[in-house]
């Protein structure tokens, strides 16, 4: 009963999210996934870990699928989501933990940034 709950406060928190923190839920999700792909590659279970780094692989096209292509900036987001997309599809390959950890970095930098520019948003609207 408690996880049926839970599940509908996540469902109900995606369906009256904006933009904006959809892009951060993503972002987190793409934290968390990465985070049980580690351990699993730490604690031998390739199987756990493939799992792990298909679903930020699905969030990296997600992410890319977003993007708008008029603003000049989202050309420059596609580029780093496909290089994230490349080595995450290369760490998953190879099972090498250290790049993981660099996609994991980059995905940290993404979150962080976009959390700052949410807040100035709020300040400035």
């Amino acid at each position: 009963m408690l996880q049926n709950a839970a599940q509908t406060y996540q469902s109900n928190q995606v369906t009256t999210a904006t933009p904006a923190d959809l892009t951060l839920m993503l972002y987190n999700g793409a934290l968390k996934f990465i985070k049980q792909a580690k351990v699993a590659l730490e604690e031998k279970d390739v199987i756990k870990s493939h799992e792990a780094s298909l679903k930020v692989q699905n969030i990296l096209y997600e992410l890319i699928s977003t993007l708008k292509s008029d603003y000049e900036i989202s050309k420059e987001f596609a580029k780093l989501y496909e290089y994230m997309l490349q080595r995450t599809i290369e760490a998953n390959m190879h099972k090498d933990l250290n790049i993981l950890l660099e996609v994991e970095d980059l995905f940290i930098q993404f979150r962080d940034t976009w959390k700052e520019a949410m807040l100035l948003a709020k300040k400035q609207g």
